[in-house]
């Protein structure tokens, strides 16, 4: 009969299985026979190594990768991970297409335009295309970034079609368009400014005329808001470029508020009637200033969004605990009224003593069962480094390096209060989906690990019916961690911990890598200590360490071996360079009719 636990969080070890019931030996040694030498000296350690990390003595099949023959079998394999979103996107870059074929014929061809032609060329149509092809991009740019929204579609059929997960990247993508698309309209005019300063019968000379097109540029309402318009969308994108916004994440939010500049001068910029028709009525209220028509329902959308910010950020929220871990990363528990999360969301948070207007996304760690919500933050910018110091942290003490894998309870300081904190949110994630597959691998890396806490927490309390949790359909999850510096984040070991000793049925499957390179004495001692052990030498896990990169063609095999015809979710955090490698492997040993590997990854 198995032994009681006194709690639910009673941790102690449970019963090793024999050798006889290991599954690497052979059945000729499983029945009284001797096993080889260095199976019985290293039995331990073998029989810790996860599934995954297994090869077996008497045989070593596993899947291949599929290679598709016929075009309805690539076509399959390509839907599985590639085919909707990269459908999308050709929607999108046909409609693109179709508003410039029939803009440019509307334009070089209606017969109220003859006169703007024939002063112009050319050029005019091409201009007049430009920013028709613009006002359609302005109603696509604010609907990305509208998180409560995209949360709100991602639970519904449409979360099968469109990649809602992509939602940064789509807002890229429109932005890009903008981008040339204002390039080729302001080359256009510059061109028809030019035309104009020529013809205009007052310029006599050369200098004349230099004068004629400056005042065209800047002395005219479509010309000065034009150029506004254009410092504006310069500023945005240079501060949004990758290095520049993660070196100043500041400088980036603030600077792309000057949309709301960019905005106003677009809705004016249309307005003057410069070029006027041939017949009346020549401004009518139909044919200028219609930006507003086309900003319309993503602005409406993104002004209830805000308001709702506002709203939701003045719910009674308050920091319960602060612990600081080793190597700079500081965990905040908050509660707060009125919020209910899902495990693999993420929240917006601002403290106002350090910025009212600045809103920072973090992966919560927390559980939806746990009674708060709590995120980990690696202290590495301006803006953390400000946040953790108000809430009492001290990083740079010599007691730091010194602290427990555990961290240590900041104690609250005695003269003053805690800073208030806002939160936003929560909003979804592709992580939020694992409860979709009865499979997920889980991989990490470094500081990526924290959506998976969360995740990693919901399904333990799931498997073990803590906290009126609903069961979970989950019947596997393979969870990988490829950390260069294993104190990086020790603050995730007293989690693995407490899943290692729950999971029961080995439902969960724990792979740690460390990449970093070992000086020789550490890894004697490491040696030393490992040999026969039942836990590992540096996690004090079963689960074994291994040192280097993750053989992911033997992990994806191994999993479509296991687990054939089965639908299994990959979910990833971390650098982009893992990323691509594991979409590589995820279509690379996707079987249409066998087991799918689905990507996904974290965007903020």
């Amino acid at each position: 009969m198995a032994s009681k636990r006194s709690s639910g969080l009673d941790f102690s070890d449970r019963s090793v299985p024999h050798l006889d019931q290991h599954p690497d030996l052979a059945p000729q040694y499983m029945n009284g026979g001797d096993a080889p030498a260095h199976l019985q000296r290293n039995k331990t350690e073998r029989r810790r190594l996860q599934g995954l990390q297994r090869s077996t003595t008497n045989s070593s099949v596993t899947a291949a990768p599929y290679q598709p023959s016929t075009f309805k079998e690539k076509f399959d394999a390509w839907m599985i991970n590639e085919g909707g979103k990269r459908l999308f996107f050709s929607v999108w870059i046909f409609l693109h297409i179709l508003v410039i074929i029939f803009g440019f014929m509307n334009y070089q061809l209606k017969d109220n335009g003859v006169t703007a032609r024939a002063t112009f060329g050319i050029t005019y149509p091409i201009a007049r295309t430009a920013a028709l092809v613009l006002h359609v991009d302005v109603a696509f740019i604010l609907l990305p970034v509208c998180r409560n929204f995209i949360s709100l579609l991602r639970r519904t059929p449409l979360n099968q079609i469109i990649p809602f997960d992509k939602n940064i990247t789509f807002h890229k993508a429109t932005g890009w368009s903008i981008f040339w698309f204002t390039n080729i309209h302001i080359a256009a005019h510059m061109v028809n400014f030019t035309k104009l300063a020529l013809a205009d019968t007052d310029a006599k000379n050369t200098g004349q005329r230099i004068v004629a097109f400056i005042l065209a540029n800047f002395a005219t309402g479509p010309g000065a808001t034009g150029w506004i318009m254009t410092a504006a969308l310069y500023t945005m994108i240079w501060f949004a470029m990758e290095k520049r916004r993660r070196a100043h994440f500041e400088r980036f939010w603030y600077s792309h508020h000057l949309f709301i500049v960019f905005f106003i001068c677009w809705q004016l910029h249309g307005m003057f009637c410069m070029i006027k028709p041939d017949r009346p009525p020549y401004c009518s209220f139909n044919t200028i200033g219609v930006f507003w028509r086309y900003w319309l329902v993503g602005g409406v959308i993104w002004i209830y969004e805000r308001i709702l910010r506002e709203v939701r950020s003045r719910h009674r929220t308050y920091v319960s605990k602060v612990i600081q871990h080793p190597s700079k990363v500081m965990e905040v528990q908050i509660k707060k009224e009125k919020t209910k999360t899902r495990a693999g969301q993420y929240i917006f948070l601002c403290c106002p003593e350090i910025s009212y207007f600045q809103w920072h996304p973090f992966t919560l760690t927390s559980a939806p069962e746990e009674d708060y919500i709590s995120v980990h933050i690696r202290v590495v910018g301006d803006f953390t480094s400000a946040f953790a110091k108000s809430l009492g942290c001290d990083f740079d003490s010599k007691g730091e390096k010194n602290s427990d894998a555990g961290g240590k309870v900041v104690p609250p300081p005695i003269n003053r209060v805690l800073p208030r904190v806002m939160v936003d949110g929560p909003f979804g994630s592709a992580s939020e989906d694992f409860l979709n597959y009865e499979t997920v691998l889980l991989v990490g890396a470094g500081i990526g690990v924290t959506p998976f806490a969360s995740i990693l927490k919901s399904i333990w309390y799931r498997m073990n019916n803590f906290n009126h949790s609903k069961p979970t359909r989950l019947s596997k999850v393979y969870f990988t961690w490829v950390i260069r510096d294993f104190g990086a984040a020790e603050w995730f070991h007293s989690l693995l911990h407490a899943i290692e000793e729950q999971d029961t049925q080995n439902r969960i499957e724990i792979n740690i890598y460390l990449t970093a390179k070992i000086k020789d004495d550490d890894m004697t001692n490491i040696i030393v200590q490992d040999v026969g052990a039942e836990k590992d030498a540096i996690t004090s896990l079963r689960a074994p360490t291994h040192f280097g990169r993750p053989n992911w063609d033997r992990v994806f095999s191994s999993i479509a071996d296991k687990h054939p015809e089965t639908d299994v979710g990959v979910f990833f955090c971390g650098p982009a360079v893992l990323s691509r490698q594991l979409h590589v492997m995820s279509n690379k040993y996707s079987n249409p009719k066998g087991t799918r590997f689905f990507f996904g990854k974290e965007n903020f």
